[in-house]
């Protein structure tokens, strides 16, 4: 079996068990067994528990960073593009829920040697969400721009509202509306210039 493939596999593997057992609990023996390989042969690959972890992180992270990028409508309307960037986290999440268990729950706490992995992973997403909404922003019909540090907090904001409700929906579209009809009604307001005051 090529290198590739065969590595592929002892991830998918791993991904599965960190996911269900969590990264204190798991023996590389386990994997080994997931993936249908000898435990030297999980060693060779990947070195140790603390690479083999890594790497599965650092894998789901890309693909849940890529698969929201992908999704996203380039050149649509603001409110669309957010939508399509939302929709394509929650279906990446819900069709992956190991990979999401492993980066939400796993990577985070502690005792996993990967939290920088995700903290980098959360950063690129929020940088992500910051540009979609500073471009609405900057294309709205209100006075006084958004400063850049609320429209960041905004994404921030989002982003952590999108990671608390993943895997809430069987399919993310109705957590994708809900947290949008959340967000964008607000944001809406702002970006005309009608904020909410006390």
């Amino acid at each position: 079996m090529p290198r590739a493939v065969r590595e592929r596999q002892m991830l998918d593997a791993a991904v599965a068990v960190f996911a269900r057992r969590g990264y204190r609990a798991t023996s590389m023996d386990e994997i080994a067994v997931a993936a249908g390989v000898s435990k030297p042969l999980v060693y060779l690959y990947l070195n140790s528990k603390d690479e083999l972890f890594t790497a599965c992180v650092r894998r789901e992270a890309q693909a849940l960073s890529a698969a929201v990028r992908a999704s996203v409508e380039t050149g649509a309307a603001p409110d669309r593009q957010l939508w399509s960037g939302l929709l394509g986290f929650f279906r990446y999440t819900a069709e992956h829920p190991d990979g999401w268990n492993l980066l939400y729950g796993q990577a985070r706490s502690g005792g996993a040697p990967s939290g920088d992995e995700v903290a980098a992973m959360r950063a690129e997403l929020v940088d992500f969400v910051t540009a979609l909404i500073g471009s609405a922003a900057r294309g709205a019909p209100c006075g006084p721009a958004l400063p850049e540090r609320e429209v960041r907090a905004l994404a921030l904001a989002l982003v952590g509202a999108a990671e608390s409700l993943a895997g809430s929906s069987p399919d993310g579209l109705e957590t994708a509306a809900t947290l949008m009809n959340f967000a964008w009604a607000g944001l809406g307001n702002l970006l005309e210039g009608h904020p909410w005051v006390p």
